[in-house]
């Protein structure tokens, strides 16, 4: 199986006055694990329903492999959904699930069987296909439906949340059981999820989506470690955003910003006079004893356990508060009320343009 590529060209739709996907472009490369990430509402499924043919685009066109599929039907594009609910027949057994699809295609028995044994190997559940949906766990029935979507050979193959269903340990293990099998068998992935976890740990490439638009596109580690936005800073992990005020450059691709009486110099640009949002992530900020070249004094608020890390809580002299994740081994020394030095370092911060921040989702 070989991956597809995917364009989408000035996509739109509208549910009666409602714009769900508002004239998005996004290019997906052929054998990538590309997810659709934003809280609920945000358009990520409608893109997907578009893309798998369910949904009929109100404006724009679809691409696979530079050919036009924006009318044609579903059962004529070379994709394939997996869904939250998984869509198993409870009366058929495991290995008849997966053969489904297969009564709609030209090939023999013996080389549907051939198939259907090769889909359920390549999920490790061989040894499960005389059994009902009913006598599965909820990752098995997962790895079922995943089985049954790989075993026509489609060229894209559309996850709509198909983890959301599952306890988040659960989650966890196949996150990375997901993205191993998206690289031995070669497709392309387009996944929709609202958890930023999820994207961050399987993607290559993530679009955070908003009000029916895309925010920002990039790796992992670009949309984390520099966000375009306010909305994608704060929506992807946790963040510090403060209101400043930019003062002027400070050397290529840094600007100097003042908040309060604090200034700090930050990646990113901006123009003299106007307000803008850093965000500096938890783990990015250090506390310091005072007196050791501290960018500011603050006073400890309070600490807040989360397990193997902690976030201390401080208020900065100009009154802001900000937070810093560090081991929680090392977190019992700070003290409600004590003083702390609080060192921003230029590449931990980075100033975005002003905007409004997200609605988390409530799922």
């Amino acid at each position: 199986m070989r991956g597809g590529a995917i364009e989408l060209r000035g996509l739109t739709k509208a549910y009666g006055p409602v714009m769900a996907v508002r004239g998005i472009d996004i290019s997906i490369q052929p054998g990538e694990f590309f997810s659709l990430l934003g809280p609920s509402g945000c358009g990520k499924t409608s893109t997907l329903r578009m893309i798998a043919g369910f949904e009929e685009a109100t404006g724009g066109t679809v691409l696979l492999d530079g050919q036009d599929v924006t009318h044609v039907p579903p059962n004529d594009r070379p994709v394939n959904t997996v869904f939250q609910n998984y869509a198993l027949f409870p009366f058929m057994s495991v290995a008849d699930n997966v053969a489904f699809g297969l009564k709609y295609v030209d090939v023999t028995k013996d080389d549907a069987r051939r198939m259907v044994g090769e889909a359920l190997e390549r999920v490790r559940m061989s040894e499960y296909g005389k059994r009902k949906p009913a006598q599965l766990s909820g990752g098995q029935q997962q790895r079922v439906a995943l089985a049954r979507a790989l075993v026509l050979g489609p060229k894209v193959l559309l996850l709509d949340e198909p983890l959301g269903a599952l306890d988040a340990k659960l989650r966890k293990t196949l996150q990375v059981e997901l993205k191993s099998l998206q690289e031995s068998v070669g497709i392309t992935f387009v996944y929709v999820t609202h958890d930023q976890e999820e994207a961050l740990t399987m993607s290559d490439r993530i679009a955070v989506m908003a009000q029916g638009q895309v925010e920002q596109i990039g790796s992992p580690t670009e949309v984390y470690e520099r966000p375009a936005t306010a909305y994608v800073a704060d929506f992807l992990g946790s963040a510090n955003v403060l209101h400043v005020e930019v003062v002027g450059p400070a050397g290529e691709q840094r600007t100097s910003v003042r908040f309060g009486n604090v200034r700090v110099d930050a990646e990113g640009t901006g123009t003299p006079g106007e307000h803008g949002t850093l965000v500096i992530r938890p783990e990015r900020v250090r506390l310091v004893p005072t007196g050791t070249g501290e960018t500011d004094v603050a006073t400890i608020e309070r600490t807040v356990y989360l397990g193997a890390m902690s976030d201390v809580v401080v208020t900065l002299s100009s009154g802001e508060s900000l937070s810093a994740r560090i081991a929680s081994e090392d977190a019992g020394g700070f003290h409600r009320g004590d003083p702390v030095g609080v060192l921003l370092r230029p590449e931990a911060m980075r100033l975005v343009p002003r905007g409004a921040l997200p609605d988390h989702p409530q799922e």
